[in-house]
């Protein structure tokens, strides 16, 4: 015989699965759902890939308020004003086009990194190394990676490259140039694992390099006008 206490019980984990039902339907289908790596982001959307797009659109100028990862109606004027000046359909959704014409994939990149990592090493290998071959391009990116991945140094992409003093480009602002395609693609192959320099740490030009400490290093091979070091 059941009883009314047993009953009770049972009712309640019943209704108690489904709220979490509701809540996950809710979450898949409606507004405000998280946004999953390559979906078309939309008024609603909300997660880390929107914040991505939020802080690209605020660095590109057409500022969108704060990157909070949630698709609002900032962000959705913001998308539409970059539209509109890129020639784009004006529909305020970010799907493939649009990322391509913000320099961001609409899926996480190569390696496991997010397109912001992409976009921030793509700039800085341009700004430390345009001009250079394309093995000593992807060598710039190879040694920002092996520094993230090295205990005496921050454990993110932008950590290493905005630590003080680490870049030339970022003390004289050549990282907020644009970069391009070659320096997309070093930037990925690098992520993909090609390291030209087999674990170095350092790099300098010896024709412009000022630190005392620099020539200190060993130097392990010469790509282009770069010393690369341990």
């Amino acid at each position: 015989m059941i009883t009314r206490q047993k009953t009770a019980g049972r009712a309640a984990v019943i209704c108690a699965l489904i709220t979490v039902l509701i809540a996950a339907s809710l979450l898949s289908f409606g507004g405000g759902r998280a946004a999953a790596a390559g979906e078309l982001l939309r008024y609603g959307s909300r997660g880390e890939s929107v914040r991505q797009v939020q802080s690209r659109l605020n660095e590109l100028g057409y500022w969108c308020g704060n990157a909070d990862g949630i698709f609002g109606s900032n962000t959705l004027s913001g998308v539409k004003r970059f539209q509109s000046a890129k020639g784009l359909s004006v529909d305020g959704i970010v799907g493939p086009k649009t990322y391509a014409a913000m320099g961001m994939s609409s899926s996480s990149s190569a390696g496991g990194y997010s397109s912001s990592d992409l976009y921030l090493l793509a700039r800085c290998v341009y700004g430390e190394a345009r001009g250079e071959p394309y093995v000593g391009q992807v060598a710039v990116a190879a040694v920002v990676l092996n520094r993230v991945k090295s205990a005496a140094f921050p454990n993110s992409i932008s950590g290493v490259i905005y630590q003080p003093y680490a870049f030339t480009c970022v003390a004289d602002g050549q990282l907020y140039l644009e970069p391009n395609q070659s320096a997309y693609n070093a930037a990925r192959d690098a992520m993909n694992g090609w390291d030209p320099t087999n674990g170095c740490l350092y790099y300098y030009n010896p024709a412009t390099a000022t630190s005392a400490w620099i020539w200190s290093r060993p130097i392990m091979l010469q790509i282009g006008r770069h010393n690369f070091c341990k």
